[in-house]
């Protein structure tokens, strides 16, 4: 478990107290709904609503005899309630009460991550907007392609932050399911009445069809809903690191009044905070996987995926809350170096306009292919001689058959790069 990273609002969703609760509200939900169909009279539902209540240090006391929670929670329960107890869980099976009090905590968890998903789109939403004009070179396979610029990949991670929204708000949907239909999921001994008043009353979908459990496809579906949104944040992280490098160094995360970056080296200041979300992006997915195995239970239900839950579950939503919360503050204190940009963009002397010039020489007639070969050949004695990809392209003979030298310094221009970003920032919502 990751106890001392718990932020401490998600943190108390997994609390027993607040498990225990939620299996209450479930029993004095299907109590209500059986007093409307009359089997259970007035007076004792009253008395049970009044005096439901339990003490978790009881009921783990009374589950070391029975090492059953269900059952010492409803004894527990009894000792306060008295002779109207009998009528608690009448018709009922643990998994009731179990299941549909998961996917409470499982909506509250899911409410939170969306929280945490909408704080840090604000934060990238404030970043894209504030450099959307800084022009920074763009990479590809980490080699100098062409321009970008820094608030068109802030935008990037917008745009991705938003299906991360997206899909959670679908496992939300697909987790917020509750059942009271018995001990296989015939309602034999239960009234499918008190199902559908049950799940209205705590907003909560019906499972159609279900046996002792609700499937655990839906739980699997949420658990890589969450593991995708994991492997993004850990894609923003990975982004971060490598902008941080020393030998780019056009982007880092904030580093606090105090902080020490080494124990050994005084002037280190390393990406902690996004090598740390990649790290745990490792175990959401790992988790995802686990939850898919639970899928498979024998029969009407076994418990195999019962113990996994209780780790899976609270580690899941509380590592991602946290990492949200984290990578949040990382952008929102991202410390950007334009000049540093300026400096990088310039590094391949002009290389980074070579395929304005392709394009140039194929709408002078030639074919793609002798341009390609027209191009690269000056390309390469730039890179070769160190010189400016310009100066290379004047000595270019073939090349100024084609192509005036007024022709070519005109290509030079990075207001070519950055003529679609508006219209880029608009399909991104920004």
């Amino acid at each position: 478990m990751i106890s001392r990273y718990t932020l401490p609002k998600m943190g108390s969703i997994w609390e027993e107290e607040n498990r225990f609760r939620k299996m209450l509200d479930v029993e004095i939900a299907a109590c209500e709904a059986m007093q409307k169909i009359g089997q259970v009279p007035l007076r004792d539902l009253n008395i049970i609503k009044k005096k439901a209540s339990f003490s978790v240090s009881r009921i783990k006391s009374i589950e070391n005899k029975t090492h059953h929670d269900v059952i010492a929670f409803l004894e527990n329960i009894g000792e306060r309630v008295g002779k109207s107890a009998r009528f608690l869980h009448m018709g009922l099976t643990s998994s009731d009460v179990l299941d549909t009090a998961l996917s409470l905590q499982l909506s509250e968890a899911a409410d939170i991550l969306l929280d945490g998903l909408d704080a840090l789109a604000k934060a990238l939403a404030k970043k894209a907007k504030k450099y959307k004009y800084t022009v920074m070179i763009g990479r590809s396979h980490g080699v100098h392609a062409e321009p970008v610029t820094f608030g068109l990949k802030m935008a990037l991670f917008y745009d991705e932050t938003q299906r991360s929204i997206e899909r959670i708000k679908t496992a939300k949907k697909v987790i917020a399911i509750g059942k009271i239909s018995g001990a296989v999921g015939t309602y034999a001994n239960i009234d499918p009445k008190v199902e559908l008043y049950v799940c209205k009353k705590l907003k909560l979908s019906r499972a159609k069809v279900s046996t002792q459990v609700i499937q655990r496809d839906g739980i699997a579906e949420f658990l890589s809903a969450i593991a995708v949104c994991g492997s993004c944040l850990e894609q923003l992280a990975t982004e971060i690191r490598a902008l941080q490098r020393t030998e780019i160094m056009e982007a880092e995360e904030p580093f606090y009044k105090g902080q020490k970056g080494s124990s050994a080296m005084p002037h280190k200041r390393n990406p902690i905070i996004c090598e740390r979300v990649v790290g745990m992006a490792r175990i959401l997915r790992a988790n995802a996987m686990a939850a898919m195995e639970n899928v498979a239970l024998w029969h009407e239900r076994d418990i195999s995926h019962s113990s996994v839950e209780r780790v899976i579950l609270p580690d899941s939503t509380i590592l991602l809350d946290y990492m949200l919360n984290k990578m949040a503050k990382v952008i929102d204190g991202l410390v950007v170096y334009p000049e540093n940009m300026k400096r990088n963009l310039g590094l391949t002397k002009g290389l980074i306009y070579s395929q304005l010039v392709l394009l140039e020489l194929i709408k002078c007639g030639l074919e793609r292919k002798k341009a390609y070969e027209i191009v690269q050949a000056s390309a390469m004695l730039a890179r070769q001689e160190g010189a400016e990809f310009q100066t290379a392209l004047f000595k270019n003979q073939k090349l100024k058959k084609y192509m005036s030298t007024s022709g070519i310094n005109r290509l030079f221009d990075i207001r070519y790069h950055t003529k679609n970003i508006d219209k880029i920032f608009k399909n991104a919502g920004l």
